[in-house]
């Protein structure tokens, strides 16, 4: 179901909550635990009572009272000096923040910085950005990642006390350090992201949930850094891609292959806000892999019908993208887009030079690609077993179920009279 108007204004102003209380008092993990229990008064009584004329001010006011009593109980429980060293000006715990007045600065980059710090494990970094930055709960997070609420409260706590024990500032990065950091950043919300588009595990293809909260953190990322072309440019793919969702499910559930998508129902407004992004971002100046990407999905998008597609400029962007980094995904897609350009002999040639990168052993792609191009050249034998395989191997039943029905057409169709 569709967020409710507060539901949507608390995801919005949860990280500059929490950024103003971790950078006005430290203990960014008490400061998260009384962030949260704010949200959840707000989501409480403001659809009773109304939102308040201040929103963030509010949030701000409860949230520091909450964590006034988290820090005196603490204290009082723990009695250890260096608790108490920490707060040079005791009356900032002592007195609650709503009797200040409040600073109208944004930390919502900051805070992103701090959960994706190289520090935390990528796990971490994907559950303390969901809860912290993007305002879900533990019970949401750990259903977006089908793993036991209990497992995700481990793992977010794990990765506060990371935090804490590391005594990480709560400031902006060196520029030394920026540019490591916004990748960190980036790559988390790529991930969560792909984990949205294509769900590794379970029943449906989608979590249209995630999806939609990785595109609304890179947009905030966007408005934060609009000079930096890997940010606009991650935003264009998934802008791109996201587009497409509409016509990937067909009305059974089953996956719709995107040469066979109607590409009527792909959304306009997002393919030509995509196209814009990348092509401003484009001649920046060095070109990174997610402006690759996104130009790769351009292409796509742009191209009238699946017969139309522009395969050679899609496999020289390729052989752009594999200069940049030894990738095996970026490899099979680009052996694909060969055989689309040059012909299914020469994309099976280069599957057969990845057969044995132990990176994809268990990754359903590549018997898929294998399956797919020896069905062209006629080869169904080796295309059924090959559909087979890679249906073993995937953990989502929708494409398992998808290639599964291709392995059971080439058994059960005549072949094509010679």
């Amino acid at each position: 179901m569709p967020d409710t108007p507060v539901e949507d204004l608390l995801r919005e102003v949860a990280p500059q909550v929490l950024g103003a209380l971790v950078r006005r008092y430290g203990h960014f993990d008490t400061a998260e635990d009384a962030v949260q229990e704010a949200l959840i008064a707000a989501a409480g009584g403001w659809p009773r009572d109304g939102v308040p004329e201040n929103p963030r001010a509010w949030l701000i006011t409860v949230a520091s009272r909450r964590l006034t009593d988290l820090l005196r109980r603490d204290q009082a429980r723990t009695r250890r000096e260096e608790t108490v060293a920490r707060w040079t000006l005791p009356e900032q715990w002592l007195a609650p923040a709503a009797d200040r007045p409040t600073a109208d600065v944004d930390d919502t980059l900051v805070l992103l910085f701090l959960c994706c710090h190289p520090a935390l494990s990528p796990a971490s970094q994907i559950a303390l950005t969901l809860r912290a930055v993007g305002g879900l709960s533990t019970a949401e997070v750990a259903r977006a990642f089908l793993v036991p609420e209990a497992t995700m409260t481990r793992r977010i706590s794990r990765g506060k006390q990371r935090i804490r024990a590391s005594g990480l500032r709560f400031a902006p990065p060196t520029p030394a350090e920026r540019a490591e950091r916004v990748a960190a950043v980036l790559h988390v919300l790529y991930l969560v992201f792909t984990e949205g588009y294509a769900r590794t595990a379970g029943p449906g293809l989608l979590r249209a949930d995630l999806t939609a909260e990785a595109i609304r953190l890179t947009r905030l990322v966007h408005r934060l850094l609009p000079d930096d072309p890997e940010v606009a440019g991650l935003l264009a793919l998934m802008l791109l891609t996201d587009a497409r969702t509409p016509a990937r499910i067909g009305a059974h559930g089953e996956l719709v292959p995107m040469a066979e998508q109607d590409r009527g129902r792909w959304r306009a407004d997002q393919i030509a806000e995509g196209v814009a992004l990348v092509s401003e971002a484009l001649p920046r100046g060095v070109v990174g892999p997610y402006q690759l990407q996104a130009a790769i999905a351009a292409v796509h998008d742009e191209a009238p019908s699946a017969a139309a597609t522009d395969w050679a400029q899609i496999t020289a962007l390729y052989e752009v993208l594999l200069g940049l980094a030894d990738n095996p995904v970026v490899a099979l897609n680009h052996a694909v887009a060969v055989a689309m350009s040059r012909g299914a002999s020469a994309g099976l040639a280069l599957l057969a030079d990845l057969a044995g990168d132990v990176r994809l052993a268990d990754d359903p792609r590549l018997p898929a690609a294998r399956a797919h191009l020896w069905e062209q050249v006629g080869e169904r034998v080796a295309a059924r077993e090959a559909y087979r395989m890679a249906a073993a191997r995937s953990t989502n039943l929708a494409q398992q179920r998808y290639l599964n029905a291709r392995a059971d057409r080439l058994a059960d169709d005549p072949p094509p009279a010679g």
